[in-house]
């Protein structure tokens, strides 16, 4: 059985790489979205949009995207590394 310190740290990892994934990870696909007419499930399917807090459509056309806030992410990121000393 895992100790608690152990499944800490797994959680921090996961909460780390998380944060980085929102701080420095790509748009392209949710560019690409913006400017599908119609996209299929498939293709939603395979896209990247971790990125996006909120997606909307408009009665009169077009879609909204609303990105995860990168500077609060960076700042997360900066205060996880402050408390383990970086050693993740």
């Amino acid at each position: 059985m895992k100790s608690n310190s152990q499944v800490n740290a797994r959680t921090r990892r996961k909460v780390k790489r998380g944060y980085e994934k929102l701080a420095y990870g790509s748009i392209e696909d949710a560019v690409k979205l913006l400017f599908t007419e119609e996209p299929d499930l498939e293709l939603l399917g395979k896209m990247d949009l971790f990125n996006i807090a909120e997606i909307k459509k408009p009665k009169g056309g077009g879609m909204e995207i609303k990105f995860f806030d990168r500077i609060k992410a960076l700042q997360c990121l900066e205060e996880l590394s402050g408390d383990s000393g970086d050693s993740m």
